[in-house]
Formats: structure tokens, sequence, C-alpha cells
């Protein structure tokens, strides 16, 4: 496994992390929690030593397995989470206050609960899980997250972008007040690279990659007839025309890179690690199988300058998320 420092925090973690996301058991459905447990122990046992996860992630359940594995691993494993805004908006419409969003008293709580449901004494990577660049001098949220530091609650205090704004959060990263920042980064999106890195790399700021794979299209296994079960989010991200266009984009970039479309998954995820501002890249490994193969994919390494020349030409502008 290779590992990276996750900016200025003091922390060295692995290239690869577990998004925990699809271990909640909602939006994302057909997690089985043994499986998942699985999963999770195998991917600490292959040096994975990073696990993102939120409070939102199936009502605390995803954290309540997470804390399972952590707990149980003789390895030292890093845990980041996520507190939801107090108003449940997502993204930060424009006009909305910091106050509303994160007030200290709800960062406080909310910290608190994860801790526990966690069954840690100090969250890693604590997180806000929306993100409004109009925040920076707003509130008293950062009041909070200085008190959190110092009682040991908190290691580090990261935000996560709204999707597809990653300029969205280069005010905050340029006031220094946060130790990281989650965003989406792809092949698809690769818009970070314009603005945010650039931030990133001169304040010393982590950066973990989201959504590596585009909720799986790019791993060239979502095709036009694809299924997911009733109450899948991916049934909305994927509908109409879109399980088509993502399949006919997927067959360019495998043509493109030279591999079998049902090997895309790897390129992909490389893709996302081979840039210096990341530090890690998570994502959702909801079997053993999965975990094993992602682990294989970044022990071999940064893409060359001519794969990643290859690869510039399939950024994709849009929000499926929208």
């Amino acid at each position: 496994m290779i590992y990276r420092k996750l900016g200025d925090t003091g922390l060295e973690i692995s290239v690869l992390g577990f998004g925990a996301w699809g271990i909640g058991g909602s939006m994302w459905i057909g997690a089985d929690d043994d499986e998942s447990l699985r999963a999770l122990r195998r991917a600490i046992e292959l040096g994975v030593n990073f696990v993102d996860t939120a409070a939102g992630y199936g009502g605390g359940h995803s954290e309540r397995l997470v804390g399972r594995a952590v707990r149980d691993a003789a390895e030292t494993v890093y845990v980041a989470t996520k507190i939801p805004p107090k108003n449940m908006r997502w993204p930060a419409p424009p006009g909305v206050h910091a106050a509303e969003a994160f007030p200290a008293d709800w960062v406080v709580e909310q910290t608190e609960a994860s801790l526990e449901r966690l069954g840690l004494e100090t969250i890693d990577v604590q997180q806000f899980h929306v993100w409004s660049d109009d925040w920076v001098d707003q509130g008293d949220w950062l009041d909070a997250i200085e008190q959190l530091k110092r009682a040991g609650k908190i290691r580090a205090f990261g935000v996560s972008i709204n999707d597809h704004q990653p300029a969205n959060a280069v005010k905050l990263v340029e006031s220094g007040h946060v130790d990281t920042v989650q965003v989406i980064y792809n092949v698809f999106d690769q818009s970070p690279e314009d603005e945010l890195f650039p931030a990133v790399e001169a304040a010393k700021v982590g950066v973990i990659a989201r959504v590596p794979f585009d909720e799986g299209s790019l791993t060239g296994r979502i095709r036009p007839d694809t299924e997911f079960p009733d109450g899948d989010f991916r049934n909305r991200y994927f509908a109409g025309d879109r399980k088509q266009q993502v399949w006919e984009r997927a067959q360019a970039v495998a043509a493109d890179a030279q591999v079998p479309v049902d090997e895309l998954a790897e390129i992909a995820l490389r893709f996302c690690v081979t840039h210096p501002a990341v530090s890690t890249a998570i994502p959702g490994m909801r079997t053993v199988r999965n975990v094993e193969r992602n682990v294989t994919a970044v022990e071999r390494g940064p893409l060359s300058a001519e794969q990643l020349d290859v690869l510039r030409p399939h950024r994709w502008t849009r929000n499926f998320y929208g």
C-alpha cells in the first residue's frame, strides 16, 4: 500500500480509503452487514488505514459498522465522518446563513453523537457534509471546531464540497480554517484541477477524492439494461437515457485507454490518485472482492503522462445529482 500525508494534519493515510456510504443500508440498496464488516476488515488487513463515513449514512448505521471494525483492528485506522447541516439542505441554496446549517451547539452535539456511535474517543477528521464559501466569515461554527480540537474530540476539520462545485471552497482553503476538503474527482469531472487543487497545494490542505467511479459508470458495468433495486438512489442518478450516455462514454474511455471496458475501474481509480494534490480516493467497497481489486489497482502506482493525456479529453461537464 502507498501512503501519503493528509495535508498538514500529521496523518499518513493510504491512497486508497474506504468509502462507507454504500454500507449504510439506505440509498445504496443491497448491502449485507456481515459482508460489509468482512470488506472493512479485509481492507484494513491489506493496508487501508482511512475510512470515510457520515452520520447521514443509514441514520448512523454506517458509523456503527465502521466503529466495530476499527475498534477490533490491531492496526491504526483513521476515521473521517460528517455532520449533516441542521437545516438538512443539500447543497446550500444561495442566501442561506451559516447559522442555519452549522450553529456551534449543533456542531458539538453532532460530534458527540458520532463519537458515541463510533465508540471512539476521537474523530480523526470531522467534516461538514455541505459547504458554501459564503460561510467563511459567518456564524460561530469555527468556535465549535476550535473547542472540539482543544478537547481532543477531533484532530482535524474538513468539508465535503457540494457536488460538482470544487471552486466553492477555495475561499475557505485560503482562509487557513480547514485541514481537508472532500471533492468529486474522476475522469469525467476533472474540474478540481482548475482552481481547487492549486489552492490546496499552496495551503497544504489534504484532499479526499470521492466518487472516483462516477457512481459506477467508470467501472464499465453500467449498461443500458442495468437495473437497480427499488429505493436505490442510482435509479434517479441514472434516470432517463443516462445509462446509455454513460455506457457510450465508458466504452470511449476504455477504447482510448486500450483496456477492456470491464477493466476500466483500475484506470479510473489510478487516475484519481495520480494527481499529487490527492491524499486518498474513497470508492465504495461493499464486498471483499471489490476491496481486493481496488487495492491491486492502486498498488500498480500512478498513471504515466501518456496515459493521462489519453484521458484528458474525456472530461464531461454535467450534474446527474441535480
